[in-house]
């Protein structure tokens, strides 16, 4: 094993965004299925010549654990492991009612399905949303992708309008042509997976220094637009390989092993920032002046961004900022983008060592 999935180098095409390694990936989704399938055959094989049908049935039957006779194994007890305990094995229990069997979503759904089977006839939704709802937006995009595939609706043919504090997992597998407003806060893993659509949090109450997001936001996302006028936990954009994201202020480890993607943060940033990171790219505000020193520069290295009036970055960042301003009314981004000229110089660019040239912008960004 080459154990350098960390640095961009995954001489196989997999753990890397170089495109002359990726050249080199030979996967298909069949050779994934075919995988899949010789393992579970192999399962059936051993299961079948235990005198059992099915994984359920041999759960707790540590009759069948034997211990190797070798001087390795000599060094360990495991009386506890092959001690037979009375009474049932947890799988002879039947499994608890889901705790959120998703009504309030479901609900949500009979409403739009209208504009999902005609998007000519785009909806608006307004509702209360609490923090016993969870995933909502998961279930409307699969509902869209049977009919539509990945590529979705267009934008903003479903808008959602919620107040309250959701569950975790808000907007998680988004797709195109679904946006979110919640005022008031969201929770954990806020954009999880998301491919496409926009997620807006903004709260009447919240003042400097408010979180309105939880933990690992945007994890693995792909793809849409996640705008939070406050700040956010930790880990936010983990893994985030094609999202643009724009919040007020992080914990630690922000943009770790993103791939792809902006992220926009208008405030302080935890340490460890872009650990890992191979693609993508981030702005950081910082008036403060003390953000190089939570940069993880093993792979990234920041720089100021040109203050030329004909900069493409300077022109993407100040057009990112008037969207989320237009989307938020955030105090924060008002005040910037009426001192542009001089806020620039508090921005920083973060971006991959190995990735040479002027900034480029792809579609939707």
């Amino acid at each position: 094993m080459l154990r350098i999935c960390h640095l961009n180098k995954c001489s196989v095409g997999i753990a890397t965004q170089d495109e002359r390694l990726r050249d080199h990936y030979e996967g298909t989704i069949q050779r994934v299925i075919n995988y899949f399938t010789l393992l579970a055959e192999d399962v059936r094989e051993i299961l079948a010549s235990l005198g059992y049908n099915s994984l359920e049935e041999i759960i707790g039957k540590n009759e069948l654990l034997e211990v190797i006779d070798d001087n390795f194994a000599k060094k360990f007890s495991f009386e506890s492991l092959i001690h037979r305990l009375d009474g049932p094995n947890s799988c002879q229990v039947e499994s608890n009612e889901p705790y959120d069997k998703n009504e309030f979503e479901k609900e949500i759904l009979s409403q739009v399905m209208g504009a999902i089977k005609n998007p000519n006839e785009p909806v608006v939704i307004e509702s209360e949303i609490s923090n016993l709802n969870r995933s909502f937006g998961a279930r409307i995009s699969g509902e869209i992708a049977k009919y539509y595939g990945d590529k979705g609706l267009p934008d903003k043919t479903i808008d959602i309008r919620l107040k309250g504090t959701s569950g975790q997992s808000l907007g998680a597998f988004l797709i195109n042509g679904v946006s979110i407003h919640v005022n008031g806060a969201g929770n954990d893993y806020i954009g999880k997976g998301m491919n496409g659509g926009r997620i807006v949090i903004t709260s009447d109450k919240a003042r400097e220094g408010y979180s309105l997001g939880g933990n690992t936001c945007l994890y693995g996302a792909t793809g849409g637009k996640l705008y939070i006028s406050g700040l956010v936990g930790e880990r936010f954009a983990v893994r985030n390989s094609g999202a643009i994201a724009i919040v007020e202020g992080t914990g630690d480890h922000p943009c770790e092993y993103m791939t792809g993607g902006v992220v926009v943060i208008l405030g302080k940033t935890g340490v460890n920032f872009g650990a890992g990171m191979t693609g993508g790219v981030a702005f950081v505000y910082d008036k403060a002046h003390d953000f190089v020193e939570n940069i993880n520069q093993e792979l990234v290295e920041p720089r100021r961004i040109d203050t030329d009036e004909t900069d493409i970055e300077r022109y993407y960042l100040k057009k990112l900022l008037k969207d989320y301003y237009n989307e938020t009314k955030s105090v924060v981004a008002k005040e910037i983008i009426d001192n542009f000229r001089v806020e620039i110089r508090n921005f920083w660019i973060v971006r991959p060592k190995d990735m040479k040239g002027p900034l480029k912008i792809g579609a939707g960004e």
